[in-house]
């Protein structure tokens, strides 16, 4: 008997050990299979200089391409019709609407005309309710009108309309348009979201213009420009040395000044100024070079607009939480990092957006608290080892690093198409770059790695006249101050 209950010890022992035994092989083909997707991930998101160098480069000829023909290029190159930009010397009242994404603002400014700068100026901000984002053109202006009105009939005391004049608007609309006047642009396609097919080819000044009228507001709308354009435009107005403004939001694009003998398919009287501002719509920007992974394929064909907007779904904030999303859910299947079962929030589309992963990347607390409250609060998931809080973090790095790096690459093309990436003739101008937007203010690790890999790309000497200004609200204020410059005659 003792004999039997030795050996059933034995066993006992031998069964122990080999469950122990399983679970640590388990647990470190788990551990493995992480280690090997995070490094599959970092050497699909490489972006080493040789790269952002191709990248850069194809950005500048999709650019001259652009420039030479409508339809020549991925980037649209769109010209604005802003020909002057604001002289510091803008003086009345002047309202600006900024629909740029899934929110919009109604400014208005007090400006004093030359030296007196902005005198006062007032906001509001309301969100789009998602159905109107995929409704009708008539719902969604209507709406726009509604809020309008009720900002002007909060109008103060300290802002004065000129004697004889209409209140003016400048327009900033943050989608992709074919200007045909300053006033005046048909709408190309929707980005961001916004799916309102009615909308498509018709004139977008026009329809808020009919809106305004069928809600009682006695406006006329003088500018129509993007936000980019906006933001170029209301940091000109304090700096001559701007030159090129981009914003990194929910969306992402830029716009330069460029010389107007340098657009073929600009058939117009040339322009005292002899330039031109362009809206780029860097977003549908694609190149073979562009580091590309399944996960952005993936993104891409379920996207409202696949093929479209390649460049703003691997840079901008609508999408880089997505990413991170999806790279997790994958680790989630495929090495069980947070449990057994793929946790069920986790498998839903854009729950984790970027402002998320952004506290998460910064978290510098030693046990990563921050991830650990995110991952609970935001996907249900609790529990979580700090190796594995560790993990997050790393992919939240590798995304956001490669979308801060390619965004830089892009200023970089535009500087090598103004001929502003290089010392020519032992010196350079001096070149200021405009920056909006929540993820670039926001996202100081996003930030500092955009800055940065400017200044790896042009190396020292060249960074010296290379400067960065944030101008929040930018586009707004810039809208209005074109909207003064552009309206000349009494109403």
């Amino acid at each position: 008997m003792r004999t039997v209950a030795v050996c059933a010890a034995a066993v006992a022992a031998c069964a122990a050990a080999a469950l122990v035994l399983r679970h640590r092989l388990r647990f470190c083909g788990r551990r493995a299979r992480v280690a090997a997707i995070l490094k599959e991930l970092e050497e699909k998101c490489g972006t080493p200089a040789a790269k952002l160098r191709q990248v850069a480069e194809a950005m500048t000829v999709e650019m001259h391409a652009g420039l030479a023909s409508e339809g020549g290029s991925k980037l649209k190159m769109l010209v604005t019709y802003v020909d002057s930009l604001p002289t510091g010397e803008e003086e009345g009242l002047y309202y600006a609407l900024d629909l740029g994404g899934t929110n919009f603002r109604v400014l208005r400014v007090q400006l004093g005309g030359k030296g007196g700068g902005i005198v006062d100026k007032e906001f509001t901000e309301a969100s789009i309710p998602p159905n109107l984002m995929v409704g009708t053109s008539e719902a969604l202006f209507d709406f726009i009108a509604a809020e309008l009105k009720k900002f002007i009939d909060q109008e103060g005391e300290s802002f004065r309309l000129t004697p004889g004049r209409r209140r003016g608007l400048g327009f900033t609309f943050s989608f992709p348009v074919m200007q045909t006047a300053i006033a005046s642009g048909t709408l190309i396609r929707w980005t961001k979201g916004f799916s309102i097919n009615d909308m498509i080819g018709r004139d977008v000044v026009a329809e808020l213009s009919k809106a305004m009228e069928r809600k009682g507001v006695d406006m006329q709308v003088f500018t129509l420009v993007n936000d980019t354009v906006g933001t170029l435009a209301g940091a000109r107005f304090f700096r001559d040395d701007v030159t090129i403004a981009v914003i990194l939001g929910t969306g992402t694009n830029a716009a330069y000044v460029e010389r107007a003998q340098a657009i073929p398919k600009w058939h117009g009287p040339l322009p005292k100024s002899e330039e031109m501002v362009i809206n780029m719509e860097w977003g549908n920007f694609r190149t073979s070079h562009l580091p590309l992974t399944e996960y952005d394929y993936a993104i891409d064909a379920e996207s409202l607009n696949p093929g479209e907007q390649i460049f703003e779904k691997m840079i901008s904030g609508m999408y880089l939480g997505e990413i991170v999303r999806r790279v997790l859910c994958k680790i989630a299947e495929e090495a069980a990092i947070f449990s057994d079962k793929v946790p069920f929030k986790l498998k839903t589309p854009f729950i984790l957006r970027t402002p998320d992963v952004s506290a998460m990347h910064q978290d510098t607390s030693a046990d990563l608290r921050v991830v650990e409250n995110k991952l609970k609060d935001v996907l249900g998931i609790s529990n979580t080892s700090l190796e594995t809080r560790q993990v997050v973090v790393e992919v939240c790095n590798i995304i956001a690093t490669r979308g801060a790096r390619l965004a830089a690459t892009g200023i970089l093309g535009i500087l090598k198409k103004m001929g502003r990436d290089e010392f020519k003739d032992g010196a350079t101008q001096k070149t200021t770059i405009a920056m909006d937007g929540g993820l670039y203010e926001q996202y100081a690790e996003f930030r500092k790695c955009l800055e940065n890999t400017l200044r790896e790309l042009l190396g020292e000497e060249v960074s010296e006249s290379i400067s960065f200004e944030l101008r929040k609200d930018g586009s707004g204020i810039g809208a209005a101050l074109l909207a003064a410059s552009h309206s000349t005659t009494l109403i």
